[in-house]
């Protein structure tokens, strides 16, 4: 009878621990760079990358993000201004959008305020999550789940062995391209 031994095969063995020099270690000047028509999230130190990823994007995953609810990956430069280690996709990383680009495009488009515009620009000069809430959109992350197609409202999602790697690894303030 094969039960007991599938049984005996189905317990779980204790891990055994990842020798200390196993884990990914971000260098100091790395950057995340997103390469939207690769499906590529890089981390690049000087001319090098040292790691790849595939990703997934928003369900729009050619155009850049212009408003809430586009369901697009936006593009230009940011910083990682959260991480969050319960997100409803388990790991996430924060995107710092909307950057102050964003926020000219949006207040010459009388898409945002300049009230809003400020916020978004004083958000960007004191290194802080700008403010999610505008028609601008906002709360993109990088966060997991799978890479597997473009399903996400304009994120970047990562499977899941990948984004633990890469939480663990990336500093509040790295910066982060979004290239088309």
């Amino acid at each position: 009878m094969l039960w007991p031994l599938v049984a005996a095969l189905s317990i779980a063995q204790p891990s055994m621990p990842a020798p200390a020099d196993a884990a990914f270690r971000m260098p100091r000047s790395a950057k995340i760079v997103v390469l939207k028509s690769k499906r590529e999230l890089q981390v690049v130190s000087g001319e090098s990358v040292v790691r790849r990823y595939r990703v997934g994007l928003g369900l729009e995953p050619v155009m850049p993000k212009v408003a809430q609810g586009d369901y697009a990956t936006p593009e230009g430069n940011y910083f990682v201004c959260s991480k969050n280690p319960r997100s409803k996709f388990g790991l996430s990383i924060g995107v710092s959008y909307p950057n102050p680009n964003d926020a000219e495009r949006g207040l010459e488009t009388n898409l945002i305020s300049n009230e809003d515009h400020d916020k978004i620009i004083a958000a960007f000069v004191n290194r802080a999550a700008p403010p999610m809430n505008t028609p601008l959109g906002g709360q993109i992350m990088i966060h997991g789940l799978s890479s597997s197609w473009d399903w996400t409202d304009g994120c970047v999602a990562l499977n899941r062995q990948d984004i633990e790697e890469l939480f663990d690894a990336v500093p509040l303030g790295t910066p982060v391209e979004i290239l088309p």
